[in-house]
Order: C-alpha cells, then sequence, then structure tokens
C-alpha cells in the first residue's frame, strides 16, 4: 500500500495524544473517587466491569487511526484497463476441432471459452477474432464492441475447415491486425510475407488457441512468432485437446463395392501438438496452457481475461477507511452509551 500524500501520516500522531489526554482525564478521575465517601457502593457499580470502559475507547481510537490513514489517500497496487489495448483472439476451426475428446467437441468448448473471456476483460478493450485452418480469415476487426465479437462467433464454426493448419500465417495475420488496431499498420490488407512496421509492446495481445500441428502455411509456427516478438507483441498459446483424440474421416456406411463407405471411413488420431505451442508461447514472452478438458480451457480463458488489457495501476482505497472509521465510531458511541456506569 503507498499514499497520495505520505506527510499527512504524521496526523496519527493524534493517536498516541488521544491516550495521553485519556490517562490525564482517569487521573482526575480518580481523585474524585477517593473523595467519594460511600467506597463500597462505588466499587459495586464497576465491579466486574472494568475491561468495559476501555473496548469504546480502543474503537474510538481504531478510527482515529483510520481517519489519519485516510487523508494521506492511501492506494493499493492493482490491474487497471490500459488505453488502446487490444486482444486479437485467433482460433483454430480445422477438421480436426470437430474432434469430440473434449466435451461437446473442441470447437464447441473454444467458442464457449472466448464467451467467458469476453465476459472477463474491460469494457473499453478492443478485442479481434481470427479463424484459421489453412488460411487465416478476419472474423471480427479489434473494436471495443464485444456483442459483435459475440456475434462472429456464432458462426466462426461455418468458416472452411479444409486445407490443414497454418499456424505461422495465423500469427502473422494477427500481427498485422493488432498493429493496425493501435496505428501502428499502414492500413491495408498487406500479405503475411511482410514484415511488421511497428512495434506494438504493450498495446497488444494475442491470444492463440489450436489443436494439432502446422501441415502447410507461408511461415513457420516459429517464423510467425518471431513477427510477434519483434513486433513487442506477447503470444499466449493453449493447446486444446487430449493425446488420444480421433476423428472420424469419411462415410462409416458400407456403399457397394467400398466396403468402407467411399474408402475415408476411418478414426484418425488428432492429437495436440504442445511442443510447439509451448515454443511460441516462450519465444514472444507470452504464456503456454494445456488444456486436456472444457474445464481446464475455461479456466485458461478465464485467467487471462481477468489479466489481458490491464497493467499495473494505483486504486486509490480511501473511502474503504473512511467506512471503517465510520463503523467504529457509531459502535464505540453505541457501547459506551450501553455500558457507561450508573451511580445510584
Amino acid at each position: 500500500m503507498t499514499f497520495e500524500r505520505p506527510l499527512l501520516l504524521v496526523t496519527l500522531l493524534l493517536v498516541p495524544l488521544a491516550i495521553a489526554l485519556y490517562v490525564l482525564a482517569e487521573r482526575r478521575r480518580m481523585r474524585y473517587a477517593i473523595r467519594f465517601t460511600n467506597v463500597d457502593v462505588l466499587a459495586g457499580v464497576v465491579r466486574g466491569r472494568v475491561w468495559r470502559q476501555y473496548v469504546p475507547l480502543v474503537l474510538f481510537l481504531l478510527a482515529l487511526a483510520a481517519l489519519c490513514v485516510g487523508v494521506a489517500r492511501p492506494q493499493r497496487t492493482t490491474l487497471v484497463p490500459k488505453d488502446r489495448a487490444t486482444v486479437i483472439l485467433v482460433v483454430d476451426v480445422s477438421r480436426s476441432m470437430e474432434s469430440k475428446d473434449v466435451k461437446p467437441s473442441r470447437i464447441g468448448a473454444a467458442t464457449q471459452a472466448v464467451r467467458l473471456f469476453l465476459k472477463k476483460v474491460p469494457d473499453r478493450l478492443q478485442v479481434g477474432l481470427i479463424a484459421f485452418a489453412g488460411d487465416p480469415a478476419v472474423a471480427a476487426p479489434p473494436t471495443t464492441d464485444h456483442d459483435l465479437v459475440r456475434t462472429a462467433l456464432e458462426t466462426i464454426q461455418w468458416y472452411p475447415s479444409f486445407g490443414g493448419t497454418a499456424i505461422g500465417d495465423a500469427l502473422a495475420e494477427a500481427v498485422r491486425l493488432g498493429q493496425e488496431a493501435v496505428g501502428g499498420g499502414n492500413g491495408n490488407l498487406a500479405s503475411v510475407t511482410a514484415a511488421p512496421s511497428k512495434p506494438t509492446r504493450g498495446l497488444v495481445s494475442i491470444l492463440f488457441l489450436s489443436d494439432g500441428a502446422q501441415t502447410r502455411g507461408q511461415l513457420l509456427p516459429l517464423e510467425g512468432a518471431d513477427r510477434a516478438r519483434d513486433a513487442g507483441i506477447p503470444v499466449y498459446t493453449v493447446a486444446l485437446g487430449t493425446p488420444n483424440g480421433t476423428l472420424q474421416f469419411g462415410n462409416q456406411r458400407p456403399s457397394q463395392g467400398f466396403p468402407n463407405g467411399f474408402g475415408f471411413g476411418r478414426r484418425v488420431p488428432v492429437p495436440p501438438d504442445p511442443a510447439t505451442l509451448h515454443a511460441i508461447a516462450d519465444r514472444t514472452g507470452g504464456e503456454f496452457f494445456a488444456a486436456h478438458d472444457a474445464e481446464s480451457l475455461k479456466s485458461a480463458y478465464s485467467k487471462l481475461g481477468s489479466r489481458l488489457g490491464r497493467k499495473p495501476g494505483k486504486t486509490e482505497i480511501t473511502y474503504g477507511f473512511l467506512a471503517a472509521a465510520a463503523g467504529l465510531l457509531i459502535a464505540a458511541g453505541l457501547l459506551s452509551a450501553a455500558w457507561s456506569p450508573r451511580v445510584p
């Protein structure tokens, strides 16, 4: 905890001053007690209640201390929204994302997690959405209208899922989109092979979800990661799926002349590729998450949604101290009135 006006903490000297005044007042009261002729009656009044007279005093002193701390404007370090911050969500929609080793399916779990992410992020954070398989496609440009991103998310599973998985190209497209969002790009649809034009350090993050190894594309995965690193953009990667994940290809029903349907009716292993995604996160200064089920995926997105688009900052907590002081003063007054001795 820090203070905006630390010099005003000297007002805490009022606490020992109040204690000194109380001791002085007690001494004068004792002198009066000695002059009281009926000592037995006085003792009966206060016997068994000595500790009660100190409780209101302690509460009052705590309230005074809270007020003194409050005038110094206490602040705590917390995460506050960044100005012009942008997060680019990149979601793999290739054929393997239809695997049901993660319920209800990999792509279904991914869309649910993205919705949770959108609930966690600051309202003024710009969020963009890219869907990719063999080629990346912008599903939603970076915008603070998160409902627009949610609408685009409803149709993401209908994007072309054929043509393989182009991880490197998807990363490069996310870098381009992030640079344009913060004014670092040239505004045109440059090729994914064009080098990043301007660093965007601290303003853009990429959240990248995939379940497979690269099978096509102009750029290798780590070449795409180099684009992000050179632009100062961390990439947070999520490997979705289980090592035993499979996918049915082709028609399962036999047909005449083709005992396996059209000859493609087989289950094909579609394990995730955590090694590549881990390397991307390490190279760009991001973080890697392994999501073997829907709950772990939601947990990762919830964590990132609470963090991305924010930076360490100061939040004033003066009102908390003022509220505590008010409560303590009320309690002290009520207890003092209830427990004050009454001399017959």
